[in-house]
C-alpha cells in the first residue's frame, strides 16, 4: 500500500510518498480502508521532531472509512463498519491499524466519511475545550484565536451552542467573515488592529472569562492581558512557537489567572468519554446544528504542499489528504 512516512526530522520535504507492506490486525485491533486522513499541527510537531519519535515515523493520527479486518478478540466492530478516529498513528495511508478501542463507529448515511475524518481530532479538541477544560456557561465571554482555522470555527460554534458571546481573532477580512458565519460576536483582525486594546473595549475592560489559544508565542502574553480577574488561559497549540518560560507570578499579579495546557489524551482517558465526545459532535453535525468546513483536499501524494499549506496559514477549515 502506499503510505507517507518520514525517515528525518525536518521541513515538509522529508514527507516520503512510498511503498510498506499492509498492516495486518493483531488482537483487540481492527484494519480501516481508509476514506480520507486529517492533517493537523500535531503531525507539523512530529516532523520538526518537536514531538521526538523513532524513525523511520509513519505521520498521521486521523481519519475515517471502512472496517476490512479485524482482530481476534474485537466484538463491537465487524467488516463493513465505518468508523473515524483520532489517534491511530499512520493515518497517512491506504490503510491503517488501530485499537478498537480507538476507533468510533459512526452512521455514513447521516454522516459523509470525509466529514467524519475532518471532525475527529479538532471536534473532539472543542468539545473538551468548552466543556470540561473550561466549561462555557451562558452569559460567559470567550476569546478564541485564530477562529477561523480547524479548531477555530468548530469552537465558535460550540461555545455559541453553550450560550457564550465569542470574541474572534483572525488574520485576514476573509477569515473573519468566515468566523462571523460561524457565529463570533465579535471579530478582531489582529493584523491591523491590538486585539489586547480590542477586546478590553469590547468587554468595557472586564475581560473575558477564558481564552483558547493555540498560537502560543505571538498571543500568549496579550491573551493574558485580556482576562478577568481568576481567569482561565487555556494554551492547546503553539502555531506560531512555544511560549517561552515564565515566572508564575505573573498569574498572581494579574488576577489569580489560570493556565492550563490540555491535549485530546488527557480528555479521551476511557472510551465512554470518546463516544461522548464523538457521538455529540456527530449528533450536532446530523442535525444541521454544526457545519465542519473543508479548506482543502489533496491526494495523498501531496501531503507535503498540505504541510506547507497548513505551516504558511493559507488554509481555512480542515484539511484532507484522500488515498
Amino acid at each position: 500500500m502506499k503510505a507517507v512516512r518520514i525517515h528525518e526530522f525536518g521541513g515538509p520535504e522529508v514527507l516520503s510518498y512510498e511503498d510498506i507492506e499492509v498492516p495486518e490486525p493483531g488482537p483487540g485491533q481492527a484494519r480501516v480502508k481508509l476514506a480520507a486522513s486529517g492533517v493537523n499541527f500535531i503531525d507539523v510537531y512530529q516532523r520538526t521532531g518537536q514531538y521526538p519519535g523513532d524513525l523511520p515515523r509513519p505521520l498521521g493520527l486521523e481519519g475515517a472509512g471502512e472496517v476490512d479486518a479485524v482482530g481476534e478478540g474485537v466484538e463491537d466492530l465487524s467488516v463493513g463498519d465505518y468508523v473515524a478516529f483520532a489517534s491511530a498513528p499512520g493515518s497517512y495511508a491506504e490503510y491503517v491499524v488501530a485499537p478498537a478501542e480507538n476507533l468510533v463507529p459512526f452512521n455514513v448515511t447521516l454522516v459523509e466519511a470525509r466529514v467524519a475524518a475532518a471532525v475527529m481530532l479538532q471536534g473532539i479538541t472543542a468539545h473538551y475545550l468548552t466543556h470540561s477544560t473550561f466549561p462555557l456557561e451562558e452569559g460567559q465571554t470567550a476569546l478564541v484565536h485564530a477562529a477561523a482555522g480547524g479548531v477555530g470555527l468548530l469552537l465558535v460554534q460550540i461555545a455559541k451552542l453553550r450560550g457564550a458571546t465569542v470574541i474572534g481573532t483572525a488574520g485576514t477580512e476573509e477569515k473573519a467573515q468566515l468566523a462571523r458565519e460561524a457565529g463570533a460576536d465579535e471579530v478582531i483582525l489582529y493584523t491591523e488592529q491590538d486585539f489586547v486594546e480590542e477586546t478590553n473595549r469590547i468587554t468595557g475592560g472586564e475581560g473575558v472569562h477564558v481564552v483558547y489559544d493555540s498560537v502560543g508565542k505571538d498571543t500568549f502574553d496579550g491573551g493574558l492581558d485580556v482576562l478577568r480577574q481568576r481567569g482561565y488561559m487555556v494554551l492547546f497549540g503553539a502555531s506560531s512557537g512555544p511560549v517561552p518560560p515564565f515566572d508564575p507570578q505573573i498569574l498572581n499579579q494579574k488576577g489569580g489567572l489560570f493556565l492550563t495546557r490540555p491535549s485530546i489524551g488527557h480528555y479521551t482517558a476511557t472510551r465512554e468519554e470518546l463516544l461522548w465526545r464523538a457521538e455529540s459532535l456527530f449528533s450536532w453535525i446530523g442535525q444541521g446544528n454544526l457545519n465542519v468546513r473543508i479548506g482543502g483536499t489533496y491526494e495523498l501524494s501531496d501531503a507535503e504542499q498540505a504541510h506547507r499549506d497548513l505551516e504558511g496559514r493559507k488554509t481555512t477549515g480542515k484539511l484532507l489528504l484522500i488515498p
